[in-house]
């Protein structure tokens, strides 16, 4: 039975309410109880928002420092408005429906009895009206806004992009729709989804409990009221649902449905899904439309038909037929089906990774040299500048060198780039000799000085790729041991800054801001005059201190600062050291690449910044770039899995985790180490969305025509980028789309056979000689592969020099023939006699390290290999004593003909071991412009190197099988007694030494004993 409360007068609202039995009392908390809760709820605001507001206010200082505050200002500004219009919306539309559905409520509300459970929850609301009708909306509109706010980016973009001057091929629109617009609009329909959404919900709950809604009965029952407001709502959900069905229409031309084959709208898409997508479409507004005369034909059913036709198009029409039409029509005739939709992918993802055929040249090469290189000048010039020093290998060789003290360091990979010397081009190992905090030992952590003594690093060490301080001994054991094998040093620090004997000069040697720096956590210090005025205090020499003097730092020296930075780092230190005074600054954010990222968030950054000595300071120079997530048709792929390679496994170099289908290196930012000071340079005058960007903030980026001539000599093209265009030029260098889709014409990046890993072999910088002027170009390399196989295909390099700056050239091998891979030459050159031989003797007290094998097109058609050796002495347990030595060099060529064979040479110089390949001279002359840098050590073997037999092509061995050495023909006794007795003079003498366990006594048998039976094999014995 039901029984009515009493009509109760109006609240302040206007609206009437039911009478209820009086509400239970609401239990009071004592004074003193209130006074605690004050303070708890002040302390959880403080430790939620402390931080934050800390972060706000040292962030608001530092890019002031860096002068990038605008950028800042705009971001943040961006945020509040996204925060404030989405949580308004939200919060609004929530607080609209429960406004209605309140004003709207019946004026009688039955009741089921005394244990009725709305009842209790209407009462509660009831005595808490302000709290329920306005706090919900506010927390609701408050956590939107918080998620709204990092769509920052889409909204900017919407605001500033332009076209790209581009067309999609479906649609024809231009492309600045799908990177710019299309974003933005998909942006504002998912919050009018949640709008409605949510609003449904609290209407919903809110009638329900206010009595609109009864589920008492057999079927319960409506007022008038909520079935209107319901229904609006949910016809403006389906309606939007109409917008987003017209949205997805443009979406398919980045549709996944054909990975891995290509990315963008196939057959089926283009033919069954935007079909579907438009009678969903129009099923979707006669839905709306359905909801909407709910209104006034007061019949839901007519609603609910409409959505159930609404949903079991969705599943039909929308899933069902496009898998038959994918079953039955396409897979049986993919390759012609989706011929058309592949050619578009291959198009659009050209364009996107900036491979097009304006960028990239095409050229058949033969694999096989027809011309010895020491009549090519431009061979000359390759081979005399081939890179000898692995800068993977040796940081632990730079460390103990020329490390000075215990708290400098070096990365574990360091860089290369070039320098023009006494007018002469040649490639450098470079590193800034960093302070590495975590170096540091015993009293050197103390805070005082760990933050405040060792702040900096000094200066700059380069060493020439191409040579060593001198050749190392023809005998395995004292090339092991000798003081030989080592990089010539050119040190830019302040030692040499005294003594005025700088090679590459650098009138600031100190270091502030670098990649080994950073490492500490937290990373800061505290540099300036202290409170104490007891003079400088940072090491600088063992005899002399230093004050910082560079505009570097955010200003410590006032109170409220200090205990803002104290509050950051949790050290109080900051707040009572007088090693801090009024002139006293903090730097922070020390690592370069960081730094670009933080005042520039819309870039990406590569992976490696390298330093460079420009206009008498050492710069960093980190490349940037600019990226879309979506570009149609183009192959979308993640940066993290295309850039790692065995030198990323290696050092652990932390890899963008990003996905893009769009990629350009739009930015060079450099880096000051001395104060910090971070300048962005636009390189790319028709990227649209750096446009976009330099829209959004107008003085961010520098132009191009600002760039000194210095700077831009040391630009490289980035290796985080050729990494991505080359996985992408492995498929997309095919232009026939049926070929594509057989796969049979795709390369592969080959596996680098240094490591024990299958990680992919990273891309080399090499100096290497222009065909037409022979000299020197920078470029970036990397051999390429036939698809899961090991012989090589092509070879790509890029241009790093100004002149030709980005231009490709591919070289590519033809497929009825074969030539070794960079795996399949390791193999061989390791298996060579006199390689194996000797490693077995180095072994006993020494670590073998393979360096970098580098692939060179030289000798018009050929592939000269080269690869330096390191040794280094086995270490006792906990030792740092040893470190690598380059102790030979190995090299392999392929002979001229349809089945030549493949030669190898190992000695201790490059010299050396190409006059075993190419016949006495040879070395010399290739190495000429070098030469006098590069000691040549006397070769004991005069003889050419070994051969591995070539195949015929009707007899090529499978990619698994391992072609075994043979000895080519040298130098003939005088008769075949002599080589017979020569022979067993040699085995004696080896026997002799076996049984002494003198280890260089073992190598000269091996080595003549492998004499001997060449030259017995020679006379056809």
């Amino acid at each position: 039975m039901y029984r009515c409360g009493a009509i109760a007068p109006p609240d302040e609202l206007g609206a009437w309410h039911v009478g209820m039995r009086p509400p239970t009392g609401v239990p009071t908390l004592s004074k003193r109880s209130r006074v605690l809760l004050i303070l708890a709820v002040v302390a959880a605001v403080l430790l939620l928002l402390g931080p934050r507001l800390v972060d706000t206010y040292t962030n608001w200082l530092w890019f002031g420092e860096v002068d990038f505050r605008d950028v800042y200002v705009k971001v943040l500004l961006t945020r509040i408005a996204l925060f404030l219009v989405v949580g308004l919306f939200i919060g609004g539309v929530v607080w609209l429906t429960m406004l209605l559905a309140y004003r709207s409520r019946p004026v009688f509300v039955p009741t089921t009895g005394p244990n009725d459970p709305v009842a209790r929850y209407r009462t509660t609301v009831m005595t808490r009206m302000r709290a329920f009708g306005i706090g919900i909306p506010v927390v609701l509109g408050v956590l939107s806004g918080l998620v709204a706010q990092a769509g920052w980016v889409t909204v900017q973009m919407f605001f500033n992009g332009g076209d790209f001057g581009t067309t999609d091929p479906q649609f024809g629109l231009d492309v600045g729709f799908y990177a710019f617009d299309l974003p933005f609009y998909r942006f504002v329909l998912n919050w009018f989804f949640v709008a409605i959404v949510l609003g449904f919900i609290a209407n919903l709950v809110t009638h329900y409990i206010f009595g609109g809604i009864r589920l008492a009965g057999r079927g319960g029952s409506m007022s008038t009221a909520s079935r209107v407001q319901l229904a609006v709502l949910a016809g403006l959900f389906v309606a939007f649902k109409a917008v987003a069905y017209w949205l997805d229409r443009y979406e398919l031309l980045w549709s996944s449905r054909k990975e891995p084959t290509f990315t963008g709208g196939g057959f089926t898409d283009i033919n069954a899904v935007l079909p579907a997508k438009l009678i969903l479409l129009a099923i979707a507004v006669i839905c709306a439309i359905a909801f909407f005369a709910a209104i006034f034909l007061r019949d839901l059913r007519i609603p609910a038909l409409a959505t159930a036709l609404l949903v079991l198009s969705s599943i039909l029409v929308g899933a069902v037929y496009p898998l038959m039409v994918e079953q039955f029509s396409v897979r049986p005739n993919a390759a012609d089906k989706e011929s058309e939709y592949i050619e578009r992918n291959i198009a659009a993802t050209r364009e996107a990774y900036g491979i097009t055929d304006d960028k990239v040249a095409y050229e058949d090469y033969p694999g096989v040299g027809t011309t010895s290189p020491e009549n090519i000048p431009a061979d000359i010039t390759t081979i005399a500048n081939a890179r000898l020093l692995d800068p993977n290998v040796l940081p632990r060789t730079f460390t103990q060198q020329t490390q000075l003290k215990n708290f400098y360091g070096y990365p574990e990979s360091l860089d290369i780039d070039r320098y023009e010397l006494d007018g002469r081009m040649e490639d450098y190992i470079v590193a800034a000799r960093e302070l590495s905090p975590t170096s540091l030992t015993g009293n050197q952590t103390d805070w005082i000085n760990r933050h405040t003594v060792y702040t900096h690093g000094n200066g700059l060490v380069a060493a020439p790729a191409n040579r060593v301080n001198a050749a190392a001994s023809a005998s395995a054991e004292e090339a092991a041991n000798s003081n030989s094998g080592y990089p010539v040093y050119f040190v830019s620090d302040l030692a040499s800054l005294a003594a005025e004997n700088q090679v590459i000069p650098v009138e600031q040697p100190r270091i502030y801001y670098g990649e080994v720096i950073a490492e500490a956590d937290p990373d800061y210090a505290i540099v300036g005059n202290s409170a104490d005025s007891s003079g400088p205090r940072e090491y600088d020499t063992d005899t002399e201190k230093y004050t910082y003097t560079g505009t570097g730092g955010v200003d410590i020296g006032n109170w409220f600062n200090r205990l803002a930075f104290a509050a950051k780092y949790g050290e109080r230190n900051i707040l009572f050291s007088s090693a801090i005074g009024s002139d006293s600054k903090i730097l922070f954010n020390r690592d370069p690449r960081e730094r670009v990222t933080k005042v520039a968030p819309w870039l990406t950054a590569d992976g490696d910044a390298y330093p460079a000595a420009i206009d008498g300071r050492i710069k960093w120079v980190v490349d940037a770039y600019t990226t879309l997530d979506y570009y149609p048709y183009a192959q979308r792929a993640s940066l993290e899995g295309l850039v790692e390679d065995s030198i990323d496994q290696n050092t652990g170099r932390l890899l963008p985790r990003k996905e893009v289908s769009y990629i350009r290196n739009s930015v060079k930012a450099t880096v000051d180490a001395y104060d910090g000071t971070v300048t962005l340079y636009q390189v790319d005058d028709e990227d649209p969305v750096l446009k976009a960007w330099m829209g959004v903030f107008p003085d961010a980026v520098t132009p191009q025509d600002q760039i000194s001539d210095e700077l831009r000599a040391h630009f490289r093209y980035p290796e985080d980028l050729f990494k991505v265009q080359r996985e992408m030029l492995a498929k997309y260098h095919v232009d026939d789309p049926r070929e594509f889709f057989t796969n049979n014409a795709f390369w592969s990046v080959p596996a680098d056979p240094t490591v024990d890993t299958s990680a992919n072999q990273p891309p080399y910088y090499l100096l290497m000689g222009d065909r037409e002027t022979a000299d020197p170009r920078f470029r970036l390399t990397s051999a390429m592969v036939g698809y899961n196989r090991q012989f090589l295909s092509a070879y790509i390099s890029v241009e790093s020099d100004p002149e030709n700056y980005g231009k490709f050239t591919i070289l590519q091998l033809p497929t009825d023939t074969q030539t070794f891979g960079p795996e399949q030459t390791q193999n061989a050159m390791i298996s060579d006699t006199r390689v194996a031989s000797e490693r077995t003797l180095l072994e006993r007290s020494n670590r073998i390290q393979y360096g970098n094998l580098l692939t060179l097109p030289i000798a018009d058609g050929g592939i000269l290999y080269v690869q330096p050796m390191y040794t280094e002495r086995n270490a006792t347990a906990g030792s740092t004593s040893t470190f690598p030595q380059l102790s030979r060099v190995l090299v392999s060529y392929r002979e001229p003909g349809a089945s030549g064979g493949v030669r190898i040479g190992y000695a201790p110089t490059l010299a050396g071991a190409l006059d075993q390949v190419f016949g006495p001279g040879v070395g010399d002359a290739a190495t000429a412009p070098g030469g006098e840098a590069l000691p040549t050590a006397e070769v004991e073997d005069e003889t050419r190197g070994e051969v591995i037999e070539g195949t015929t092509d009707e007899n090529q061995p499978s990619d698994q099988q391992q072609q075994q050495p043979t000895s080519p023909a040298p130098t003939t006794p005088a008769n075949r007694d002599a080589a017979v007795a020569e022979l067993d003079s040699a085995l004696a003498e080896l026997a002799n030494a076996q049984t002494s366990g003198d280890f260089e006594a073992y190598g000269r048998a091996l080595r003549r004993v492998q004499q001997a039976v060449d030259a017995y094999e020679s006379t056809g014995g």
